[in-house]
C-alpha cells in the first residue's frame, strides 16, 4: 500500500481531490518572496513552472485520473492567496482543474478543520500547518465516516465554486 503523498499521487487510478482552507502557507517560500518583489512567471517558460509537481500532475491526468483543487479563500484576498492565484495557471496548463470560493458564500457548508488530499475516494490524507502556514505534517485517515465527511465537503464546494479561467480575486 502506497504510504507517502508521493506514492498516492503515482498510484492513483480515477481522482485526487484537493481541498484547501486556509489564508496563507509558509510565507517564507523564496517564490512567494520573490513574488512579493514583483517576480512573475513567464506563460511562454514551461521549463520555470514549479516542478516536480506539474510533471507528476501531467502524468496522472494522462493516465485517466481527474485531479481537483478547491480553495475556499476570504475575499478581499490575502497577499499569499493572491500569488496563488497569480501562480495557478500552471496548474491548469497541467491539466489540474481549479475552482475558487468566497469564503463568504461556504458559510453553510460543514467543512473539515484543515486541508486535505483524497485518493480514489479511498484514501485520506490530512495536512496540518501551524497557526503562521508553516507546514507540520500529514495524518492518514482511515476511518470511512470522516473520509466521507471530507468527500462531502469537497463536493460541495465544489459545486458552487467558480473555475479559475472565471474567478476574478477581489
Amino acid at each position: 500500500m502506497a504510504t507517502t503523498l508521493d506514492d498516492l499521487l503515482r498510484g492513483c487510478r480515477r481522482s485526487a481531490v484537493h481541498l484547501e482552507l486556509r489564508d496563507g502557507y509558509m510565507r517564507d517560500d523564496p517564490a512567494f518572496i520573490a513574488w512579493q518583489g514583483g517576480h512573475r512567471l513567464d506563460l511562454a517558460d514551461r521549463a520555470a513552472w514549479w516542478r516536480p509537481w506539474l510533471d507528476t500532475v501531467s502524468a496522472m491526468v494522462e493516465r485517466g485520473v481527474e485531479v481537483r483543487r478547491a480553495r475556499v479563500v476570504s475575499e478581499p484576498l490575502s497577499d499569499y492567496i493572491r500569488y496563488e492565484y497569480d501562480v495557478t495557471f500552471p496548474n491548469v496548463a497541467a491539466g489540474e482543474q481549479v475552482r475558487w470560493l468566497p469564503r463568504r458564500q461556504a458559510t453553510e457548508l460543514a467543512l473539515p478543520g484543515n486541508d486535505f488530499w483524497l485518493f480514489d475516494g479511498d484514501d485520506l490524507v490530512v495536512n496540518h500547518f501551524s497557526g503562521e502556514g508553516e507546514w507540520l505534517g500529514t495524518e492518514t485517515v482511515t476511518d470511512p465516516a470522516v473520509i466521507e465527511l471530507c468527500a462531502s465537503a469537497f463536493e460541495a464546494v465544489w459545486e458552487r465554486a467558480t473555475p479559475h479561467q472565471d474567478y476574478r480575486p477581489a
